[in-house]
């Protein structure tokens, strides 16, 4: 019984691609089986090779993403690993989503190579650490901004009337509330809003409005 971890390379630069061969070849639980260059060659490994993991660079000749996603859907035992300069996150965003089980920087030391092959060989998701950590930052942060700023009722109340053109005085006499109440909680409000004033206020709850929505159109979406 063959426990070696069969492992397919592709990159357009030959001697990257070699080094990387090189450095795998020594691993003792690892096996080497075939190289290429291109997307297309992905796809012919894939499918002629079944390897365990298959390393693919994002930036080489032919549709890479689209390569992924063919490779994740006709031979699901092949795990996609990228190995990559791209430090953008809508390239890993579109590998991930293709269905590549990792996302490693070029530039990893070798025993971290190594341990990451192993990981996404074990069905393990692995992204580069500190790229791990960025890509989190920003889908939270866009999350956030998806789902709208957090205000509490009474504060989104009167910014809706705001923004209808009205008065904190109009606001307040329409909610039953002193001017002094509406301007506290316009001041709390534009806080939030990071807003310098009740024009900028008005345009980014607007904008957040607009972006909740949209949210809730995608989530209900069949």
């Amino acid at each position: 019984m063959n426990d070696k971890i069969r492992i397919g390379i592709v990159d357009d630069h030959p001697l990257l691609r070699q080094g990387v061969a090189a450095t795998l070849k020594k691993v003792a639980d690892f096996d080497v089986v075939e190289q290429g260059g291109s997307a297309d060659e992905a796809r012919d490994i894939a499918a002629r090779c079944l390897p365990d993991v298959l390393l693919m660079d994002v930036n080489m000749p032919g549709d890479t993403f689209a390569a992924v996603r063919a490779i994740s859907k006709s031979q699901p035992s092949v795990k996609i690993m990228m190995l990559t300069v791209s430090e953008s996150e809508d390239d890993a965003y579109a590998a991930l989503e293709g269905g590549a089980q990792g996302y490693v920087l070029k530039g990893v030391s070798g025993p971290d190579l190594v341990q990451a092959i192993r990981n996404v060989a074990k069905g393990e998701t692995f992204i580069t650490p500190a790229f791990a950590s960025r890509l989190l930052s920003h889908f939270r942060k866009h999350e956030s901004e998806k789902r709208g700023v957090d205000l509490t009722h009474r504060e989104e109340q009167i910014i809706r009337e705001v923004a209808k053109g009205l008065t904190n005085r109009e606001v307040a006499a329409k909610l039953s509330l002193s001017e002094k109440t509406v301007k506290y909680y316009m001041t709390n409000v534009m806080q939030k809003l990071h807003a310098r004033n009740r024009v900028e206020a008005v345009t980014a709850v607007q904008r957040y409005w607009e972006a909740q929505k949209n949210w809730r159109l995608d989530i209900h979406a069949p």
